[in-house]
């Protein structure tokens, strides 16, 4: 059983919670780096493409495919629990915030909404997440980054950068690329949705890339490659498919 990890550090003030839950990792399947799916959920019930039915069909992938990481994006945070709980993994979770306010933005059901990382096999070290210097000054809402450590000595990380200004998603992205993750050591594993058609503006020399064609990516530092990469079809419960992507 794994012990609820403590407070997480954060920027501007605004926490990432870690919740853990007990996780089974047996199951092998051959020579790996480690499986990952991200996922686009645009759950919180504001937006056009909701359907309330997002969140069921991601447990159902994360069944089926048994992911090491899951990168989850446009999520509530009572719904990345529960989706911890159906994949048996510990799940992370930092809010998007409403900058007029200063308070993070909330799902029709009330709950945090922002972004989630689960992981099958945690580490001993809190989360850390925030949000950017840089934001997109015709709206409110405060794009977040976040990155949890694994047990497997790998840093799992996740971010959906804003969708409604190219250049403030480069920028987003290069913050994130070299501070945010760059202040991990060791190997990091990353997917989120970045509305960026090509992550080689910002992207730093030492990764491999994978991507829906669209604009979510995975990425992971270090020698790997990809062993196998799919693209999973939602059918209609939210406006992305999601990217399965195995590194070796």
């Amino acid at each position: 059983m794994f012990r609820r990890l403590g407070r997480c550090l954060t920027a501007f003030g605004i926490t990432a919670s870690l919740v853990l839950a007990v996780v089974d990792v047996s199951h092998a399947r051959g020579p790996r780096l480690l499986d990952m799916v991200q996922m686009n959920l645009c759950n919180s019930g504001w937006a056009g493409c909701y359907t309330g039915r997002s969140v069921a069909t991601a447990a159902a992938v994360i069944r089926a495919e048994r992911p090491d990481v899951v990168t989850l994006n446009e999520i509530c945070r009572g719904d990345a629990d529960a989706l911890a709980r159906a994949g048996g993994m510990a799940v992370a979770f930092q809010p998007a915030v409403d900058r007029r306010i200063g308070q993070p933005i909330v799902c029709r059901d009330g709950e945090p909404y922002g972004i989630g990382l689960l992981v099958r096999a945690p580490g001993d070290q809190p989360a850390r997440g925030g949000t950017y210097p840089v934001q997109d000054p015709g709206g409110p809402e405060g794009r977040a980054w976040l990155c949890a450590p694994t047990a497997g000595g790998f840093v799992a990380c996740t971010t959906h950068l804003v969708s409604t200004n190219p250049f403030v998603a480069l920028a987003q992205c290069r913050h994130f690329f070299t501070v945010a993750v760059a202040a991990f050591p060791g190997r990091v594993v990353v997917g989120g949705d970045f509305n960026l058609g090509d992550l080689t503006p910002c992207l730093p020399p030492n990764y491999v890339t994978d991507s829906d064609g669209g604009v979510q990516h995975v990425a992971v530092a270090g020698a790997a490659r990809t062993g196998r990469q799919r693209v999973i079809d939602m059918a209609g419960t939210t406006d992305h498919p999601a990217l399965s992507v195995t590194w070796l």
